[in-house]
């Protein structure tokens, strides 16, 4: 499978822990224990998870 030109997907653990963060290509962040659920929430997009609103 191939993603569109500019989309990173990342995935990170966080050490001392069994979680992972995943950050999406549109700045939207999900933590998960389960790998499988982690890329489901990815590459789900954009249902599931929107980018967090920013403000001023």
């Amino acid at each position: 499978m191939s993603t569109p030109a500019g989309e990173v997907y990342r995935i990170d653990w966080l050490p001392g822990s069994d979680v992972l963060r995943g950050i999406c290509h549109c700045g939207a962040e999900h933590t998960a224990r389960d790998p499988v659920a982690m890329w489901e929430w990815m590459l789900g997009h954009p249902e599931g998870h929107r980018p967090a609103e920013r403000t001023a």
